[in-house]
């Protein structure tokens, strides 16, 4: 009886705390409106942005004309015709071309070797130069559609001349080599966004809180407030939970919108976010992928807050804090790894990632895989969660600084 009497008066004493600190933070409107709502207003933003220049890039560099400088153009006029039927005009190309690739006054340009109609006629491989700098993105579209339509003039004309000879062209091409492409449709269409998509609702969830969780125990530790509070009957625990529990359902409030706003973006884009599963149950899977996450980002910036002596001083933990979701990002660009592999649901930031990827993917994750998520990341909260209660119980943090 008295251990349920003790678990009750735990309980009231943390839901007590929840209330005030949430009451003390509506007060301040803008601070509350600014930590709740510009995540998914900027969301949507980003990404039909991300997708309006995607397509204006598209339409700009793949389906209007392309004009390029060519250094020798009259060496090979019937080659000129044909880059000009597929929309790239030949222009002669200034004596400093090369110079003015390399300061991306041009994106790219084509040399045609000097020798190029005597090899031409002689039956050899005649050769042109695509002049780009292959560290700039800018121009990497128009590089590979000049260089597709390259290929496609030369083996034409390689074809032909085995024709000529009475040879099957075929003959040249001893294997047909096909692909079977078992990525579903949301994959082929969304490989973009299954890196930028993750990095960036790992950061809104790990920090969605954080203010809140700075400016209930930092913020109040500078106001002279937390003392008194410290002095009341509630555990230690009982304060902690409390405060991580208003600083978490803030955190889960705009990551729900955040997700109200991903599935209307993705609705009205008609870009590859579009592709993506963003059906209810998506929704569902990736709110349950995220809540751990939120939990996590809430106890451990409790607990940095709890040893900070100003607010200014906790908020200087924010910088490094958003740069853990990135690390995943980054890591699997570099080196991609299957999610086969099942430990990589029991590492944080690197669990979420993965899940992400496989739900708006439209796959499904196992329930080994859930679990170890779930187990692993409930574990890790609870401990950082007992961190920041034992910071709470340390005399010094009732002394002001």
């Amino acid at each position: 009886m008295n251990n349920s009497t003790h678990k009750t008066g735990f309980f009231a004493a943390m839901l007590t705390v929840m209330r005030k600190e949430w009451l003390d933070f509506f007060r301040d409107r803008r601070t509350f409106y600014l930590s709740l709502l510009v995540a998914p207003l900027l969301y949507p933003l980003i990404f039909l942005g991300i997708g309006k220049l995607t397509q204006m890039r598209a339409e700009t560099q793949l389906e209007k004309t392309l004009s390029v400088p060519v250094v020798g153009m009259e060496r090979a006029p019937n080659l000129v015709k044909f880059l000009a039927s597929y929309g790239i005009e030949a222009k002669p190309a200034p004596a400093d071309i090369e110079a003015r690739v390399r300061a991306q006054q041009e994106d790219l340009a084509l040399a045609i070797d000097a020798d190029f109609a005597k090899d031409w006629h002689a039956g050899k491989p005649a050769k042109i130069d695509i002049i780009t700098d292959t560290t700039r993105r800018n121009g990497d579209v128009k590089v590979a559609r000049v260089g597709k339509v390259l290929e496609g003039y030369g083996n034409g004309v390689g074809a032909m001349r085995l024709l000529i000879r009475g040879i099957n062209p075929g003959i040249a091409t001893p294997l047909h080599v096909g692909t079977r492409d078992m990525a579903t449709p949301e994959a082929k269409n969304s490989q973009f966004m299954s890196i930028l998509l993750p990095m960036i609702l790992t950061i809104f969830a790990f920090i969605g809180g954080a203010h809140l969780a700075m400016d209930t125990t930092a913020g109040e530790r500078e106001r002279q407030s937390l003392e008194p509070l410290l002095a009341t009957p509630a555990s230690r625990a009982a304060l902690v939970g409390g405060k991580m529990l208003a600083a978490a359902l803030l955190g889960l409030a705009s990551m729900l919108l955040i997700l109200v706003s991903f599935k209307l973006s993705a609705t009205l884009a008609s870009g590859m976010a579009k592709q993506m599963d963003v059906s209810f149950l998506a929704m569902g899977k990736l709110l349950l992928t995220l809540v751990p996450l939120v939990l996590i980002g809430t106890a451990l910036i409790t607990a940095l807050a709890a040893g900070a002596k100003s607010m200014k001083e906790a908020q200087s933990h924010i910088m490094w804090l958003m740069m853990l979701p990135m690390l995943p990002a980054y890591g699997l660009m570099a080196y991609p790894l299957k999610d086969t592999a099942l430990w990589q649901y029991a590492v944080p930031f690197l669990s979420q990632n993965q899940l992400i990827q496989k739900i708006t993917r439209g796959e499904t994750a196992s329930m080994e895989q859930w679990g170890l998520y779930l187990a692993s990341s409930l574990a890790l909260a609870a401990a950082l969660w007992a961190l920041a209660v034992w910071r709470y119980r340390q005399e010094k943090l009732a002394i002001s600084a």
